[in-house]
Protein backbone atom coordinates (compact mmCIF):
# COMPACT_ATOMS: atom_id res chain seq x y z
CA UNK A 1 0.00 0.00 0.00
CA UNK A 2 3.22 2.37 0.87
CA UNK A 3 4.19 1.87 -2.76
CA UNK A 4 1.18 2.70 -4.30
CA UNK A 5 0.46 5.37 -2.26
CA UNK A 6 3.83 6.86 -3.36
CA UNK A 7 3.25 6.40 -6.81
CA UNK A 8 -0.03 8.23 -6.42
CA UNK A 9 -2.41 5.12 -6.56
CA UNK A 10 -5.18 4.33 -3.45
CA UNK A 11 -6.91 0.85 -3.17
CA UNK A 12 -10.70 1.55 -3.54
CA UNK A 13 -13.10 -1.56 -3.99
CA UNK A 14 -14.99 -1.97 -6.56
CA UNK A 15 -18.57 -2.66 -5.34
CA UNK A 16 -18.47 -2.36 -1.88
CA UNK A 17 -15.48 -5.24 -1.90
CA UNK A 18 -18.06 -8.16 -3.37
CA UNK A 19 -15.60 -8.02 -6.63
CA UNK A 20 -12.19 -7.61 -5.41
CA UNK A 21 -10.08 -4.26 -4.80
CA UNK A 22 -9.05 -1.75 -7.50
CA UNK A 23 -6.56 0.61 -7.39
CA UNK A 24 -7.04 3.90 -8.92
CA UNK A 25 -5.27 6.93 -9.92
CA UNK A 26 -8.10 9.59 -11.51
CA UNK A 27 -7.25 12.40 -13.70
CA UNK A 28 -8.36 14.78 -12.73
CA UNK A 29 -7.01 14.68 -9.15
CA UNK A 30 -8.67 16.30 -6.04
CA UNK A 31 -7.17 18.52 -3.23
CA UNK A 32 -6.98 20.59 -0.45
CA UNK A 33 -5.25 23.88 -1.71
CA UNK A 34 -3.80 24.37 1.84
CA UNK A 35 -2.40 28.00 1.08
CA UNK A 36 -5.95 28.91 0.77
CA UNK A 37 -8.04 26.80 2.90
CA UNK A 38 -11.46 28.50 3.89
CA UNK A 39 -13.40 27.80 6.96
CA UNK A 40 -16.95 28.97 6.22
CA UNK A 41 -18.10 31.81 9.35
CA UNK A 42 -20.63 29.54 11.16
CA UNK A 43 -18.32 26.70 10.75
CA UNK A 44 -15.72 29.19 12.49
CA UNK A 45 -18.15 29.83 15.41
CA UNK A 46 -18.96 26.39 15.86
CA UNK A 47 -15.10 25.95 16.72
CA UNK A 48 -15.03 28.27 18.82
CA UNK A 49 -17.68 27.30 21.02
CA UNK A 50 -16.13 24.62 23.01
CA UNK A 51 -19.03 22.36 21.91
CA UNK A 52 -16.42 19.35 20.26
CA UNK A 53 -12.85 18.11 21.88
CA UNK A 54 -10.65 17.30 19.10
CA UNK A 55 -8.06 14.78 19.74
CA UNK A 56 -5.60 12.88 17.32
CA UNK A 57 -4.67 9.12 17.05
CA UNK A 58 -6.60 8.09 20.24
CA UNK A 59 -9.07 5.59 18.75
CA UNK A 60 -7.63 5.08 15.74
CA UNK A 61 -9.70 1.64 14.81
CA UNK A 62 -12.94 3.45 16.14
CA UNK A 63 -12.76 6.34 13.79
CA UNK A 64 -12.31 4.01 10.77
CA UNK A 65 -15.15 1.05 11.85
CA UNK A 66 -17.38 4.60 12.44
CA UNK A 67 -16.47 5.42 8.49
CA UNK A 68 -17.35 2.04 7.36
CA UNK A 69 -20.81 1.53 9.42
CA UNK A 70 -22.17 5.25 9.70
CA UNK A 71 -25.64 6.09 7.51
CA UNK A 72 -26.66 3.91 4.80
CA UNK A 73 -22.80 3.02 4.41
CA UNK A 74 -23.80 -0.07 6.99
CA UNK A 75 -24.50 -2.18 4.45
CA UNK A 76 -22.51 -1.01 1.63
CA UNK A 77 -19.36 0.06 2.42
CA UNK A 78 -15.79 0.32 0.53
CA UNK A 79 -14.02 -0.42 3.78
CA UNK A 80 -13.92 -3.94 3.81
CA UNK A 81 -12.33 -6.04 7.22
CA UNK A 82 -9.61 -6.41 4.55
CA UNK A 83 -9.01 -2.08 4.40
CA UNK A 84 -9.44 -2.12 8.16
CA UNK A 85 -6.67 -4.75 8.97
CA UNK A 86 -4.17 -2.73 5.85
CA UNK A 87 -5.02 0.84 7.79
CA UNK A 88 -4.79 -0.81 10.98
CA UNK A 89 -0.98 -2.45 9.94
CA UNK A 90 -0.21 1.33 8.61
CA UNK A 91 -1.25 2.87 11.64
CA UNK A 92 0.90 0.34 14.00
CA UNK A 93 3.97 1.61 11.36
CA UNK A 94 3.50 5.18 12.18
CA UNK A 95 1.91 6.22 8.26
CA UNK A 96 -2.15 6.45 9.05
CA UNK A 97 -3.31 8.65 11.51
CA UNK A 98 -6.73 9.56 12.66
CA UNK A 99 -8.88 12.48 14.03
CA UNK A 100 -11.30 12.37 16.22
CA UNK A 101 -13.61 14.95 17.47
CA UNK A 102 -15.66 14.38 20.58
CA UNK A 103 -19.46 15.53 21.87
CA UNK A 104 -19.98 14.84 25.72
CA UNK A 105 -17.64 12.12 26.16
CA UNK A 106 -18.68 9.84 22.22
CA UNK A 107 -17.31 9.77 19.40
CA UNK A 108 -19.23 12.08 16.95
CA UNK A 109 -17.15 12.53 13.88
CA UNK A 110 -13.26 12.03 12.82
CA UNK A 111 -11.29 10.77 10.03
CA UNK A 112 -8.89 9.18 8.81
CA UNK A 113 -5.65 8.99 5.97
CA UNK A 114 -1.98 8.13 5.44
CA UNK A 115 0.77 10.54 5.83
CA UNK A 116 4.19 10.48 3.61
CA UNK A 117 6.69 12.87 3.37
CA UNK A 118 4.24 16.17 3.65
CA UNK A 119 1.58 14.69 1.99
CA UNK A 120 -1.27 13.81 3.39
CA UNK A 121 -4.38 11.18 1.87
CA UNK A 122 -7.59 12.04 3.16
CA UNK A 123 -9.53 8.30 2.99
CA UNK A 124 -12.85 8.97 4.77
CA UNK A 125 -14.89 10.92 7.26
CA UNK A 126 -17.63 10.51 9.00
CA UNK A 127 -20.38 12.47 11.78
CA UNK A 128 -22.72 11.54 13.95
CA UNK A 129 -23.43 14.90 14.57
CA UNK A 130 -24.03 18.42 12.78
CA UNK A 131 -20.42 19.63 11.89
CA UNK A 132 -18.15 16.61 13.55
CA UNK A 133 -16.57 15.90 10.36
CA UNK A 134 -16.00 19.74 9.42
CA UNK A 135 -14.74 20.20 12.68
CA UNK A 136 -12.16 17.20 12.19
CA UNK A 137 -11.24 18.05 8.87
CA UNK A 138 -10.20 22.10 9.75
CA UNK A 139 -8.66 20.60 12.94
CA UNK A 140 -6.08 18.04 10.58
CA UNK A 141 -5.80 20.94 8.24
CA UNK A 142 -4.39 23.37 10.69
CA UNK A 143 -2.22 20.70 11.98
CA UNK A 144 -0.71 19.20 9.00
CA UNK A 145 -0.08 23.22 8.37
CA UNK A 146 1.85 23.75 11.42
CA UNK A 147 3.89 20.67 10.84
CA UNK A 148 4.85 21.52 7.22
CA UNK A 149 2.38 19.90 5.04
CA UNK A 150 2.40 20.82 1.29
CA UNK A 151 0.32 18.36 -0.33
CA UNK A 152 -3.25 16.93 0.92
CA UNK A 153 -4.96 14.78 -0.87
CA UNK A 154 -8.75 14.39 -1.10
CA UNK A 155 -8.71 11.73 -4.36
CA UNK A 156 -12.70 12.59 -5.60
CA UNK A 157 -13.73 16.15 -5.99
CA UNK A 158 -17.16 16.81 -4.27
CA UNK A 159 -18.92 19.84 -3.75
CA UNK A 160 -18.88 19.30 0.15
CA UNK A 161 -15.11 19.93 0.00
CA UNK A 162 -14.68 22.60 -2.53
CA UNK A 163 -15.99 25.48 0.28
CA UNK A 164 -13.09 24.51 1.64
CA UNK A 165 -10.83 25.14 -1.36
CA UNK A 166 -10.97 21.61 -2.82
CA UNK A 167 -9.98 21.87 -6.26
CA UNK A 168 -8.73 19.44 -9.23
CA UNK A 169 -5.34 19.03 -10.79
CA UNK A 170 -4.48 16.77 -13.44
CA UNK A 171 -2.69 13.60 -12.52
CA UNK A 172 0.81 15.26 -14.33
CA UNK A 173 0.15 18.16 -11.67
CA UNK A 174 -0.78 15.75 -8.64
CA UNK A 175 2.29 13.66 -9.59
CA UNK A 176 4.75 16.53 -9.43
CA UNK A 177 3.07 17.85 -6.12
CA UNK A 178 3.52 14.01 -4.66
CA UNK A 179 7.44 14.09 -5.79
CA UNK A 180 8.20 16.83 -4.05
CA UNK A 181 5.91 16.21 -1.37
CA UNK A 182 7.89 12.79 -0.76
CA UNK A 183 11.25 14.40 -0.61
CA UNK A 184 10.22 16.22 2.67
CA UNK A 185 10.45 15.14 6.41
CA UNK A 186 7.05 12.94 7.17
CA UNK A 187 4.59 15.98 8.59
CA UNK A 188 2.70 13.91 10.79
CA UNK A 189 3.75 15.74 14.47
CA UNK A 190 5.25 13.38 16.74
CA UNK A 191 3.89 13.64 20.29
Amino acid sequence: MLDAYEHGIFPWPVDSGKDGLAWWSPDPRAILTLANFHVPRRLARTLSSGRFVVTFDQAFEHVVQQCASVGDRKQNTWITPEIIDAYRALHEQGYAHSVEVWKDGALSGGLYGVCLGSMFAGESMFSNQRDASKVALVSIVQRLIGSGCTLFDIQIFSQHLSQFGAIEISRHDFMSHLTKALTNPHCWPTP
